[in-house]
């Protein structure tokens, strides 16, 4: 059973975590309230490190009665080479459409080894990550993993084709189209109209006409993005969104407004991976 929304305060944490906890190259983070129904964007995504995400979530932990942190970054990696059995499922949809999604293993250093900064963030965050009970629960700290990539083409059914996923990493300059930073944009405005968050559209505004954006500016876009589909998770009815994998071997939170992809449906029974 659900909480009421009206009676208890909720954050949701957004965190694109970077990976590495690189100085040069931080994440990025933003904060969605809800209080009495009504949903905000309390805090713009700004950069952040792992240290810095911790102090944020800290905050908001002391200040409402439950935080969700979505954090897209593997959670769970207990394999020691290739990649988890959720990283095949959702490279099934997410290879399709373009993209890719790169392999969680514990012989990645610096990312996945027993002295990963990922590690040293979940034992100081304290966080309980049951995705389940962090839709139930009326007070603690929980923790979600979430893919951006993954979400925009459950979110959008423009970004859902053949070679369809948004080129928007200002990085990849040959690779990056003006149109489809656009399009993330409005996307995102359109997926936070649906759970009604205020201050979401002057942000999608003005982010969305920058006209030579920086990686650090795609990062903040992932970071609401994270928190957005967090949001969704607590607030949407179930069917509304899919967990794939489970809390053994790795797992993803996504939307599932459109139901869940045949791609993702199938190579989940190709795999004996849980989808629900």
């Amino acid at each position: 059973m659900k909480p009421d929304l009206s009676t208890c305060s909720i954050s949701v944490v957004g965190f694109d975590s970077a990976w590495t906890d690189s100085p040069k190259a931080p994440g990025a983070i933003c904060v969605i309230r809800i209080d009495g129904l009504r949903a905000r964007l309390y805090l713009e995504p700004r950069l952040a490190s792992f240290g810095d995400a911790l102090e944020i979530i800290r905050g908001e932990r002391s200040d409402t009665d439950k935080c969700l942190v979505a954090l897209d970054q593997p959670t769970i990696v207990p394999n020691t080479s290739g990649s988890r059995p959720v990283d095949k499922v959702a490279g099934a949809l997410i290879s399709w459409i373009g993209g890719g999604v790169q392999p969680a293993n514990r012989s990645k250093l610096g990312m996945f080894d027993d002295t990963a900064p990922i590690w040293r963030f979940k034992r100081d965050l304290g966080a309980i990550e049951d995705p389940d009970l962090a839709r139930t629960a009326s007070t603690g700290l929980f923790l979600i993993e979430v893919f951006p990539a993954l979400a925009l083409a459950t979110i959008d059914r423009a970004f859902c084709r053949r070679l369809g996923a948004p080129k928007y990493n200002p990085t990849r300059r040959k690779r990056f189209r003006e149109e489809d930073w656009q399009a993330v944009g409005s996307t995102i405005h359109q997926f936070g109209t649906l759970r009604a968050l205020d201050q979401l559209e002057q942000w999608c505004t003005a982010h969305s006409a920058l006209r030579s954006p920086k990686k650090a500016d795609q990062d903040k876009v992932d970071a609401i993005i994270c928190g957005l589909v967090g949001l969704h998770w607590l607030a949407a009815p179930r069917e509304l969104s899919v967990m794939i994998g489970d809390l053994d071997s790795g797992y993803m939170i996504a939307p599932a407004i459109n139901g869940v992809h045949e791609r993702l449906t199938a190579a989940a029974i190709l795999r004996g991976v849980p989808i629900s």
